[in-house]
């Protein structure tokens, strides 16, 4: 499907030169390659994100732009933009897009879903796993030189199967990490903004239950809803309240889901029994006094980190990218109204 308008790219007649796109991530040649047959790219090859100085500097004369999720696109960055005509993020979320004043631009805008459920899906399992059997405390015991014996009661964690799980944001992930809940004979417990129907449900052995039950009732807790207003401190201090002492919370989301300050006070008091977090309200800082706790397992943004995944992530971001530059629909265009 063509776009109602055509792109603004001007294309020289001697095609001597190709219209400038900028990508602020360093992505493997393979998916490049694509990108490079038909626009001059500027790619920031260093595995880190670009400065906000040389990202003004770089995207003024850009007609395409290949973002990651650590790219602030708001006002004054498309103030710098006078040429943009698509944006196309590698991730599945956007909230690092001010949408609203791209759509006002008549900028696209795209994001990468479905190719990352399933590695999210595994390192959220993986961050109940190791909250509660205690993984990186030990290894951390072994490599120091401290495990000099076996006892029946040292070092304990908490059992798995068998105990309940809550999800919430019943989404592609949130439905991925209930299958493989069911590999460990979990009840599941979920909430979200739109119940799933009965044969859903069904299939997957889930239970649609308020969100104070939720939390009262589960002995983890895994969050997969997207950042918005409505979202943002989901999680604070009234939600650790209503949990059981013996609870975890898992984070594989967006930080700011959780009020990090509150979340540390639980932990600290003994509100809950364990966290897993791998996202940060002010990523990448993390809360002073996160750190120092063993009973929280802390990650660096790692949920969609395979190379089979990011390598997919790229792939598709390249993809919407073309489709757009060239007057096409973007497979995963998230503002449609631009087109109106």
């Amino acid at each position: 499907m063509f776009l109602s308008a055509a792109p603004k790219i001007k294309w020289p007649s001697d095609m001597k030169t190709l219209a400038p796109i900028l990508v602020t991530g360093n992505l493997p040649a393979s998916v490049l390659d694509a990108l490079k047959r038909e626009f001059q790219v500027e790619c920031h090859a260093e595995d880190c994100p670009m400065s906000r100085s040389k990202l003004l500097h770089s995207i003024h004369d850009k007609v395409g732009l290949l973002s990651m999720i650590t790219d602030d696109i708001n006002e004054e960055f498309l103030d710098h933009a006078p040429e943009l005509i698509m944006v196309a993020n590698m991730a599945v979320g956007y909230n690092n897009i001010d949408l609203d004043a791209a759509t006002r631009r008549g900028i696209l805008v795209s994001n990468t879903p479905g190719v990352l459920t399933e590695a999210t899906a595994d390192l959220a399992f993986s961050l109940i796993l190791g909250a509660a059997r205690r993984i990186a405390e030990g290894d951390r015991m072994v490599r120091e030189g401290h495990f000099r014996f076996w006892a029946p009661f040292h070092f304990l964690g908490r059992e798995v199967s068998g105990k309940t799980l809550g999800i919430i944001g019943m989404g592609r992930i949130g439905k991925a990490v209930a299958r493989r809940a069911r590999g460990f004979q979990m009840p599941i417990l979920y909430f979200s903004r739109n119940p799933l129907e009965k044969t859903e449900e069904e299939a997957l052995d889930a239970r649609y239950v308020p969100l104070n039950t939720l939390l009262g009732e589960s002995d983890f807790v895994s969050l997969h809803v997207p950042l918005s207003s409505n979202t943002r401190h989901l999680i604070g201090e009234k939600e650790f309240a209503r949990m059981k002492l013996t609870a975890f919370l898992i984070n594989t989301s967006r930080g700011p889901i959780v009020d990090e300050k509150a979340l540390l006070s639980a932990l600290q008091n003994g509100a809950i029994a364990g966290a897993g977090i791998d996202v940060y309200e002010n990523e990448p800082a993390i809360t002073s006094g996160l750190e120092k706790l063993d009973q929280v397992l802390l990650l660096p943004h790692v949920g969609s980190a395979t190379l089979e995944t990011r390598t997919k992530m790229a792939a598709m971001a390249t993809d919407n990218l073309l489709a757009g530059l060239r007057g096409e629909v973007p497979p995963n265009l998230i503002n449609p109204e631009v087109l109106r």
